[in-house]
């Protein structure tokens, strides 16, 4: 067997927020999207002890969608809309900034009183030039209505778009592709999705893809047409992402995406100028403007 179905191999930027990590696939120095994702984050899996929780406070986004899933905890989603939402595993929060959003994320009250497992996935998606400036918007689709697909003994949770004889009910602006999927103890699945950009991302266990091993929090980018057999020894878990390559290059500045750096200049200025509304029940503080962004799209 090769690795000619490996299109290309990101290796994740990890931090460690007091024994909680964080691994970070895109943008990365070598790739900045995969169809429309343009973030790719990994929360975790990790443990938040009883009297402490996550607080993101309210921040900023302008032309992208942000994808929450969660695989162990539970998050309070509140934004500059008025939303109010607790995401639990299984369910999907897509926030459309669109023109302009602000939104918070923090652990709910009863988990800060036990202590919580936490385990998610948060990706950003840019938007198509003509949506970018569409009016904000939230979904929330709960657990019960992601289609969830046994294909040979594999599950398959489609979190977005289309495949396998089903359709995610969760909004797609464009072309996308995003599942969850479990292979079991010596289990194996061929990823025969048509999608023109697709990627594989290893969670927890052990798989090869065509006879090569892969690295769990590494992004593998699948050669355009190649329908690659994963296999698994001991049961693995895993992600697929990717769709239709977006229409143009994207810019990415700490929590802003955009086709033209003059609106991330734009909404740089407007953010320190408190001009972004702020959600109604979280906004005694919030996240200023850095200097030097985490965040940034390459050249």
């Amino acid at each position: 067997m090769t690795d000619s179905a490996i299109l290309q191999t990101l290796a994740p930027v990890t931090h460690d927020l007091g024994g909680f990590k964080v691994h970070r696939s895109l943008p990365h120095k070598q790739r900045t999207m995969v169809g429309p994702f343009i973030f790719f984050d990994q929360m975790g899996p990790g443990h938040i002890d009883a009297g402490q929780g996550l607080d993101v406070r309210p921040h900023p986004h302008i032309n992208l969608a942000t994808v929450t899933y969660l695989f162990a905890g539970a998050m309070d989603h509140r934004d500059s809309l008025g939303t109010y939402q607790r995401i639990e595993p299984g369910a999907v929060n897509l926030m459309t900034a669109g023109k302009g959003i602000a939104h918070s994320e923090r652990t709910p009250g009863p988990e800060r009183v036990t202590g919580v497992d936490m385990s998610g996935l948060q990706t950003w998606l840019a938007l198509p030039r003509d949506k970018e400036e569409l009016d904000p918007a939230f979904e929330h689709v709960a657990a019960s209505r992601i289609p969830d697909i046994d294909i040979d003994r594999c599950r398959v949770r489609l979190v977005m778009g289309e495949g396998w004889g089903a359709s995610s009910p969760v909004t797609c602006h464009s072309p996308t592709i995003y599942a969850a999927i479990d292979v079991p103890a010596n289990g194996e699945m061929r990823i025969d999705h048509d999608a023109d950009e697709r990627a594989i991302y290893l969670l927890a266990g052990d798989l090869t893809l065509d006879g090569t091993a892969l690295e769990p929090q590494h992004l593998i980018l699948l050669a355009p047409g190649s329908a690659p057999v994963l296999r698994s020894a001991g049961g693995a878990s895993l992600m697929i992402c990717g769709g239709a390559p977006m229409d143009g290059e994207r810019h990415v500045w700490w929590n802003f995406v955009s086709s033209s750096r003059d609106r991330i200049n734009e909404a740089k200025r407007a953010w320190r100028g408190g001009e972004f509304a702020l959600p109604p029940d979280d906004n005694g503080e919030f996240i200023p403007l850095p200097e030097v962004p985490l965040t940034v799209s390459y050249p």
